[in-house]
């Protein structure tokens, strides 16, 4: 009988090491896609310690340095709708390779730029790759991962992102002082030719071999993410129900599904506020605005690379709790502590503090509003947005929610500097506080809970007709209806 009990142990010891191993490997393949997240943060950030120098070579003025920096999110919002059909027909994997391609060649068209056309030319390329990766990157995450880790992986993409920002910043400080712009944008090329290489040794998400028709290739890949047969083969079954139960793509589903219009606008509206929040645009011309509350030209970047320190550092707080305590949560404390701290600087610029206590104030509000940001209104978007879609308009949802994001990113870099000489520092601040505060009333009424909620069942929940609130986990006695605890710790309607 003891001989028996020990087998039997030794066997479920066997079959946790086969797990473990494999979740270890489903780790392995999300950082190697969360790398594209690398290359956002590099190509994104490089360009705000290299701005000044760039248009003191090349006989920029205001109005051209904004094109010079909103190119770039130009490019990046035509790439995630170019993206739809490459990673539709060449997989999530193939648009984050033709994404690296891209990257070499506009890092390379950049650091040669002989002129404002070139430099436009090479930040439109590297924009158009920063959009293929941020549609396909969070999109593979999402795919690859187990619920109970889906919102920490899709965030550490975020993490990533921002560290790929500080690395830049942190560069761009090591070479302000020769005003070495061209190694600064030409160095991104290792990292790139790195991403490059780990893409190339990542499988194909299951679930697109599955709309493929590759059914025996996605039961392999399930079976090496998840370790267990049985636990493949029951995830295997429920992406082909919700495949058979869709007729259409996304476009048909727009048109005859009232819950997914819901989930589109909603993805939508999260990413198109993200950026109306000021994150990026704060982070592209910091060295501008800290310059014209009189810093330094070496003190302004520095305080940049603090900047994209706090950022860091706030994402990676956000990795260990969004898992806890939720999606919604994080986004409403982080939306309260943004706005909170842009009225305050706007007030410190209206009363125009100098001295001492303005520089002291401005840096610890700016460093406030990173760190509220990034704990919530950063990584939080991206993961709904993989999470709450439907298995047939993913695609689709997440290329516009991408191009919202983008786009409006485009719009507010591109005239920045000029609506800041109409409205006054101040003014522009009070502004980005007030997109704030509506980020907020988002989350608050429209919103759901996703965490520890697979895929699929936020899809049957969508299909059951749903509000969009309750798509995850439903708010305590909404719509009569009630929360019980599944195995894994989620509620479930």
């Amino acid at each position: 009988m003891a001989r028996g009990e020990d087998s039997s142990a030794q066997q479920a010891g066997i079959k946790q090491e086969k797990i473990e191993h494999a979740r270890h490997k489903a780790y392995l393949f999300a950082g190697a896609a969360g790398l594209a997240g690398l290359m956002f943060g590099l190509d994104t950030g490089v360009i705000s310690g290299a701005l000044k120098f760039i248009a003191q070579d090349l006989g920029a003025d205001d109005r051209t340095q904004e094109w010079i920096v909103s190119s770039l999110m130009m490019g990046a919002a035509g790439g995630s709708l170019l993206a739809i059909p490459v990673a539709r027909h060449s997989g999530r994997r193939g648009a984050m390779l033709y994404a690296g391609l891209l990257f070499l060649i506009g890092t390379a068209l950049c650091s040669v730029a002989h002129s404002v056309g070139m430099m436009i030319a090479g930040r439109v390329i590297l924009g158009v790759a920063v959009g293929f990766a941020s549609f396909s990157a969070p999109l593979y995450i999402a795919e690859i991962t187990e619920k109970r880790q889906r919102g920490k992986m899709i965030s550490l993409y975020q993490l990533v992102i921002t560290g790929g920002m500080l690395l830049a910043m942190f560069s761009d400080s090591l070479l302000a002082y020769g005003g070495h712009w061209r190694w600064m944008l030409g160095i991104l090329a290792v990292p790139t030719l790195i991403f490059i290489l780990a893409t190339m040794n990542v499988p194909y998400s299951p679930r697109w071999l599955v709309s493929r028709g590759r059914r025996k290739e996605a039961s392999h890949v399930l079976q090496l993410l998840r370790g267990s047969q049985a636990a493949a083969q029951e995830e295997l079954a429920r992406i082909e129900k919700n495949l058979q139960r869709e007729d259409g793509n996304g476009f048909t589903l727009l048109k005859t599904s009232p819950g997914f219009r819901k989930t589109f606008l909603l993805g939508i509206g999260l990413q198109a506020f993200q950026q109306l929040a000021g994150i990026n645009i704060l982070l592209y011309y910091a060295p501008h605005v800290l310059e014209h509350l009189h810093f330094s030209s070496e003190a302004a970047v520095w305080c940049t690379t603090l900047l994209g320190f706090a950022n860091m550092l706030a994402t990676g707080v956000a990795i260990l709790l969004i898992d806890r305590w939720g999606r919604r949560p994080l986004l409403l404390l982080s939306t309260s502590i943004a706005t909170v701290s842009l009225c305050l600087f706007g007030l410190v610029l209206f009363l125009k503090i100098g001295g001492v206590a303005g520089s002291i104030a401005t840096i610890a509000l700016l460093v406030t509003f990173i760190l509220g940001f990034a704990i919530g209104e950063g990584p939080v978007p991206w993961t709904m947005c993989t999470e709450i879609q439907p298995l047939k308009g993913r695609g689709l949802a997440i290329a516009c929610s991408t191009f919202a994001n983008w786009s409006t990113n485009w719009l507010i870099s591109n005239i920045f500097l000029s609506l800041m000489a109409a409205l006054g520092d101040y003014g522009i601040f009070w502004m980005l506080a007030v997109f704030n505060a509506i980020f907020f009333l988002i989350a608050l009424f429209f919103v759901p809970e996703t965490k520890g909620c697979s895929l699929e069942e936020i899809e049957e929940r969508l299909n059951e007709g749903a509000r969009l609130r309750d798509l995850g986990q439903p708010a305590s006695g909404s719509s009569g209806r009630h929360l019980t605890q599944d195995a894994g710790g989620a509620g479930r309607a």
